[in-house]
């Protein structure tokens, strides 16, 4: 199998959702063995992602365990803090649920044409007739003969400051 590769924001999310999980496999003193691997494999399958635990101080040990494991199991790396590694598979339970999600909502958007999705909408007629109610009065012309604007007869107040009326 080849590792799974992932958007750079669904990485980030898993990351968040991963950060409250426990840890699902340690690694014992043994390293890397077949029966871990299949442990690994079953926890991918019972929750998709998960936490592990190497103990192993060398750093460069641990990154080719994480390489390994998610290439062999078809993983994606999600992220790798010190000697705990998240890895994430999609169940096949929820890709089974996500399809058949996507399969109905196919079929109703055939069935309905104003579904979601589909970009055709049912017109509503009553919607259409606009309200039967009073015109809004003529606005009056601000033009005058040759087309100045024509100035508001009403003079503007002029404010008076108190300096101004005690003189």
């Amino acid at each position: 199998m080849t590792e799974l590769i992932l958007e750079r924001t669904e990485r980030l999310e898993l990351r968040a959702s991963a950060h409250h999980l426990p840890v699902t496999v340690l690694l014992g003193s043994q390293g890397l063995t077949d029966a871990v691997m299949k442990e690994i494999d079953r926890a991918l399958n019972d929750h998709g992602l998960i936490k592990i635990h190497v103990p192993s101080d060398d750093r460069e040990e641990r990154v080719e365990m994480y390489h390994t494991i998610a290439e062999n199991l078809g993983a994606a790396r999600i992220q790798m803090i010190g000697k705990m590694l998240v890895l994430y598979r999609p169940s096949e339970k929820a890709e089974a649920e996500k399809s058949r999600a996507e399969e109905l909502l196919r079929s109703a958007a055939t069935r309905d044409p104003g579904a979601k999705g589909t970009g055709r909408v049912k017109k509503d007629k009553a919607a259409e007739k606009k309200p039967a109610g009073k015109k809004a009065p003529a606005k009056k012309k601000l033009t005058g003969k040759h087309g100045q604007r024509v100035i508001n007869a009403k003079s503007k107040k002029r404010r008076v400051t108190k300096k101004a009326a005690l003189s």
